[in-house]
């Protein structure tokens, strides 16, 4: 027979725990800019994938899993069907063709563009229920434990290869 925890605990693990937190509020940060992309047929993760290739320098695989804070099975997987969209192109590096680099083709840029006012108007009325210095200090928080988690993740024979 198993032993049960008192309730207490699970009280101070629902009020104490940042992972079940964010968790939470991340499940439906993403519904709501789900049910915001949708009707440009865009989900909040291929927003934020598609706004990752939009530099000037076209990542890898690799650096964008990374940045992503995904692994690169489940990468692999959302690209795919950007990919049968047209609006990404994977291609090989020019000096290292062990390497992929994705770019963001011209009808993912006019989607993209597209999106981003939708992206915009939801953030103010995200912004509108935290005071500004509420919005900066989740911000400031929120990158600092993702930024310290991704260190402490980090495989350095695996950063050879991205």
């Amino acid at each position: 027979m198993s032993k049960k925890l008192p309730i207490e605990v699970v009280h101070e693990v629902r009020d104490c725990c940042l992972c079940l937190a964010t968790q939470r509020a991340a499940r439906l940060l993403a519904r709501r800019f789900d049910r915001a992309f949708a009707p440009l047929g865009l989900t909040n993760g291929q927003f934020s994938l598609m706004m990752s290739l939009n530099a000037p320098q076209a990542p890898t695989l690799g650096r964008l899993a990374a940045a992503l804070a995904v692994d690169r099975t489940t990468l692999t997987a959302a690209l795919k069907s950007l990919e049968r969209r047209g609006l990404v192109a994977t291609r090989l590096d020019d000096k290292d063709r062990r390497l992929r680099r994705l770019n963001l083709t011209a009808a993912g840029g006019d989607l993209l563009a597209a999106a981003l006012p939708i992206w915009r108007r939801e953030h103010a009325a995200l912004d509108a229920k935290l005071s500004q210095s509420e919005a900066q200090k989740l911000r400031k928080a929120l990158r600092k434990l993702g930024a310290e988690t991704h260190m402490e993740e980090r495989d350095p024979q695996h950063e050879r290869h991205c």
